[in-house]
């Protein structure tokens, strides 16, 4: 097989760091058993010992309730070592196995079954890509029956750095098993408040099981930032973004994390996880406000993931205590375990996305997403046309409209005109049409203040106006009474109450005789009938965006 490229030091040129197995161990819990090249040089590859930095690895690869699930897939970063300024990605594929039917069983497995992870640890966000070749080996791995057997770890580890070591980061590998349709057709018009919760660098906690649905869910949400992940991560000083007034406050706080050591990084403090680098473009260094990123001509992308505020895809139960510390101001943050869940008070939002239900814990914060008229019309659209073309073989998320590359390129041209829109005089009508609360907010967030410190003259030629601005009319009367029954409080109740009204009147015609349970049958039949057709109708009037979109 064809090595991987070294360098003159020795070290692979590849994306690939590391390929790890971790298992459970019925004494010790999750534990490394393998890891190729040996995570700490000079160690055996059967070492237990993790890097100080590292220390919640077995606990991301192998995840809390796995035991449930006969396999799973987890996505989840790690803190940067010895200064090197770069988050290192993980992809861990589980399974387990009965202990019977072992050819080899070792004198610690005293279970009756015996539970693994095989990970790669990589510089590069290349979830999709990796975790379809790691699935693979995987498979193979198990199939071996004899865990001993590791000359095929070490084969992928030599594979993936010959195969991807002189590629470039292109989005269509990135965005690979990431499906924006599929995202739209179960979260609907929610997405678009998704996409401004996370603008607005709010604490938000996604949650459900197994954890293959909980990395998928999230990650597609932030695949629909432009340029969210052309290049590798990187680690910035705080202290080249900090409010001089808030160092004191911060480093005070600083020797209460674990996830980010201070040996880690020149500063005392926590540093920043940065969202990735377009390929092309300028870093932008200007004075004061600095984004440390490789902009476009439009500013992308934002600055979102910096100066504390934290994307964990998937988090372990041991990094609870992440939620609270003081120096991380936000998250984007998935887990399963329902203790994150019941803690309200850690999170501005808990994504459930099972149910597909947004609960935004602050009444304030509620009424500052709620959709514009605008902004419903925009939402309509996408659900219209991925619904459209759900059945659509050439389609199957591939193609163009209401496929998944067009899903993403509708959010570009959002947030570019809002973008725009914050550049003009006399903005006040513009604005309202994407929220002027919201607005607002936003302009106060050090995404918007990064971007707002430098100038991107291709704005210009930017139509500011909402992509679904215009006039009030019937349909938009529709389509927001349609909203509101289906998500507001009173809504739910309204249905709650509608369900239990059948049941009981059907209770009571069998009770009395066939003629009001037939009566009660037409009248909920005719209910039901122009509840479809006002929704049919609203949505079709809705399926075209206005003339004045760009």
């Amino acid at each position: 097989m064809e090595k991987a490229r070294r360098g003159g030091d020795g070290v692979p040129r590849g994306p690939v760091l590391h390929i790890v197995v971790v298992g459970f161990h019925h004494k010790k819990g999750c534990q490394v058993e393998f890891s190729y090249p040996p995570l700490i040089p000079g160690d055996g590859h059967d070492s237990h010992t993790l890097p100080e930095e590292w220390k919640y690895l077995p606990f991301l690869a192998l995840p809390d309730g796995a035991h449930n699930y006969q396999e799973d897939t987890v996505f989840f970063h790690l803190p940067p070592r010895n200064g090197n300024g770069a988050t290192v990605f993980g992809i861990s594929c589980y399974r387990q196995i009965e202990a019977k039917a072992l050819k080899v069983r070792q004198a610690d497995i005293t279970r009756e079954t015996v539970q693994k992870s095989v990970c790669v640890l990589s510089k590069l966000p290349l979830y999709g890509l990796l975790q379809a070749k790691l699935q693979l080996i995987t498979h193979a791995y198990f199939e071996e029956k004899d865990f001993s057997q590791i000359s095929i770890l070490k084969e992928l580890y030599e594979h993936m750095n010959s195969s991807l070591g002189g590629a470039s980061l292109e989005g269509s590998q990135v965005y690979l098993g990431l499906s924006p349709r599929d995202l739209v057709l179960h979260f609907r018009h929610k997405v678009l408040i998704l996409f401004k919760l996370i603008l607005l660098e709010k604490k938000v906690l996604f949650y459900i099981s197994p954890v293959n649905k909980l990395v998928g869910a999230l990650m597609t949400v932030l695949s629909l930032f432009p340029d969210s992940s052309e290049s590798d991560w990187e680690t910035l000083d705080p202290s080249v973004l900090e409010d001089p007034n808030l160092k004191e406050r911060e480093q005070l706080g600083s020797d209460q994390t674990n996830l980010f050591p201070k040996d880690s990084v020149p500063s005392e403090s926590l540093p920043i996880t940065v969202q990735p680098q377009a390929n092309t473009g300028q870093v932008v260094l200007i004075p004061g406000l600095i984004s440390g990123l490789e902009e476009d001509q439009y500013g992308m992308p934002l600055a979102i993931f910096t100066k504390g505020y934290l994307c964990l895809p998937y988090m372990a139960l041991q990094q609870h205590h992440l939620l609270s510390d003081v120096t991380v101001r936000g998250f984007v943050a998935g887990a399963t375990n329902i203790l994150f869940r019941q803690q309200k008070h850690l999170s501005d939002a808990i994504v459930e996305v099972e149910e597909a239900l947004i609960q935004i814990h602050d009444p304030e914060l509620r009424k500052l997403l709620n959709p514009t008229t605008a902004d419903l019309r925009f939402a309509d659209y996408l659900v219209r046309h991925v619904t459209e073309n759900r059945d659509d073989v050439f389609l199957d998320g591939t193609g163009w409209e209401g496929g998944d590359e067009w899903i993403r390129a509708q959010f570009a041209v959002y947030i570019h005109a809002l973008l725009a829109a914050t550049l003009q005089l006399d903005n006040e009508k513009i604005l309202s049409d994407y929220g002027t609360t919201f607005v607002t907010a936003w302009k106060n967030t050090h995404n918007y203040r990064v971007w707002n410190s430098n100038k991107h003259p291709a704005l210009a030629e930017i139509n500011p106006n909402h992509p679904f601005q215009g006039q009030y009319s019937v349909s938009d009367m529709k389509l927001r009474f349609s909203h509101s029954v289906q998500n507001s409080e009173r809504g739910k109740k309204i249905g709650n109450v509608m369900v239990t009204t059948s049941r009981n009147v059907v209770q009571t015609g069998k009770a009395v005789g066939q003629s009001v349970g037939g009566a009660f049958s037409s009248a909920k039949t005719a209910m039901s009938s122009w509840l479809s057709t006002f929704t049919t109708s609203t949505s079709q009037s809705l399926t075209e965006p206005p003339d004045e979109k760009p």
